[in-house]
C-alpha cells in the first residue's frame, strides 16, 4: 500500500514542484528568475507557463492523473467510458484549442488534438488520437499501473488502451508501456538495477507484455525461426532495453554526468518521450532511496523539467513508499490529504 501511494503522491509532487519554473529552455534565464538550486514549490512567474497558479498546485498533467484516478475510485475499476465522460463533461467545456488555456494554465498538444477531434469534428472516441510524441499519456495512466501491477498482462491491456484515447504512434505506446512495466515492477519490490530489463523481457517471453521479441530474457537469440506480428503487438522490445543499460551507467564509476540535472542536457531537454525516458531512467537509478535527491536534480535541469519530475516522482514514490517522501513535499502540495485519501483508497482497491 504504501509503494502505491509514494507513486501517485511522488508523480504530483514532481509535477507541482516543477510547475512553478517549467519549460525555461534557457538555463541562466531559469536561474535568474528561479534561484541558482529550486527545492521547493514556487509560484510561476508572471507572464510566464502557469501564469496563475499558486505554489504547490499541479498542472493540467497532474489535474489529468486525478481525474482517472477519480473515475477508478467511482467504477471500482478502470472504465473507459466513464472516463471519457469525464473529460466530455468536465476537461473539454473548459478548452478552446490554445495552448496556454485550460486547467492548469495549459493544454497539451495531444489533448487539443484530441479537443479538436472530438469537440469541432464531432468524432466518436477511438478516433481522437494523433501523433504526438509527449508523454501525456504515460504521465495519465501511473493511477492504471498502480490498480494492475500485480497483473502485467490486464495492466498492458488497460494501459495501451487508455493512453490510445489520444496517442497513436508506436513508439509512443512501446516506450509508455515500458515506463509503466518499470513501474508495476517497482510497485512489486522489485529493485531498479541493471536487470530490471533481463526481469521485463522475462516477462515478454511468458506472454506477460506484448512486444514481438526474437530473444529470450538473458537476451540470446531463440532456437525457433521468427514468427510473424501479431494483432496487437508491439513491435519491438528495444524499449524494455532501455532501463537497464541506462541502470547499468548510472553505477558506472567511469560515466560521469555531474551534476546529476544535466542529464537534462545529455539525453535532451525537449518534451518528446525519447528525450524524457532516458533522463527519468538514469536520475532513478543515479538516486537509490533518495526522492528529493532524484525529484529535484529533475526539475532543476530545465526545459520539460515538468514531466522528468512527475514520472522520475513516480519511479521514487514506488521505492520509498510515501515514507520516504519529505513531509515538507506532502504538506506544500496543495490538496495533498485528499489526494493521499484517494491514494490510499486506489491501493486498497488494488489489493
Amino acid at each position: 500500500m504504501e509503494r502505491t501511494v509514494g507513486a501517485i503522491l511522488g508523480a504530483l509532487i514532481g509535477d507541482a514542484l516543477a510547475t512553478g519554473c517549467h519549460w525555461y529552455y534557457d538555463l541562466p534565464t531559469m536561474r535568474r528568475v528561479c534561484g541558482d538550486w529550486v527545492r521547493d514549490y514556487r509560484r510561476p512567474a508572471p507572464g510566464h507557463y502557469h501564469d496563475g497558479l499558486e505554489a504547490g498546485e499541479c498542472s493540467q498533467s497532474g489535474w489529468l492523473l486525478v481525474l482517472l484516478m477519480e473515475s477508478v475510485l467511482a467504477q471500482k475499476g478502470y472504465d473507459e467510458a466513464d472516463f471519457t465522460r469525464r473529460l466530455d463533461e468536465l476537461l473539454f467545456p473548459e478548452l478552446d484549442g490554445s495552448p496556454r488555456q485550460g486547467p492548469g494554465g495549459y493544454t497539451s498538444q495531444s489533448i487539443r488534438e484530441a479537443w479538436r477531434k472530438r469537440v469541432v469534428e464531432g468524432r466518436p472516441w477511438g478516433e481522437c488520437a494523433g501523433f504526438v510524441d509527449t508523454t501525456e499519456g504515460v504521465e495519465r495512466v501511473i493511477p492504471l499501473v498502480a490498480l494492475l501491477h500485480r497483473d502485467l498482462s490486464e495492466m498492458a491491456k488497460a494501459v495501451l488502451a487508455h493512453i490510445a484515447l489520444t496517442q497513436k504512434d508506436v513508439t509512443v505506446l512501446a516506450m509508455s508501456l515500458a515506463y509503466a512495466s518499470v513501474l508495476a515492477l517497482l510497485l512489486r519490490g522489485e529493485p531498479f538495477d541493471a536487470r530490471i530489463s533481463q526481469r521485463l523481457m522475462a516477462a515478454v517471453q511468458a506472454g506477460e507484455l506484448p512486444f514481438h521479441t526474437v530473444t529470450g530474457g538473458d537476451l540470446a537469440a531463440l532456437p525457433q525461426d521468427e514468427r510473424p506480428l501479431r494483432p496487437g503487438e508491439l513491435p519491438s522490445p528495444d524499449a524494455l532495453l532501455t532501463p537497464g543499460t541506462i541502470a547499468l551507467a548510472a553505477a558506472d564509476p567511469a560515466i560521469v554526468i555531474e551534476p546529476a540535472w544535466k542529464a537534462s542536457l545529455v539525453y535532451g531537454m525537449p518534451c518528446a518521450i525519447y528525450h524524457q525516458l532516458p533522463a527519468v531512467y538514469y536520475l532513478t537509478a543515479r538516486f537509490p532511496g533518495d526522492f528529493e535527491g532524484a525529484v529535484l536534480h529533475a526539475v532543476n535541469g530545465g526545459g520539460q523539467n515538468l514531466s522528468r519530475a512527475m514520472l522520475t516522482g513516480a519511479l521514487m514514490g514506488a521505492q520509498v513508499g510515501l515514507a520516504g517522501i519529505p513531509e515538507r513535499f506532502v504538506r506544500g502540495l496543495r490538496g495533498s490529504e485528499r489526494y493521499l485519501a484517494m491514494a490510499r483508497e486506489l491501493a486498497a482497491l488494488a489489493s
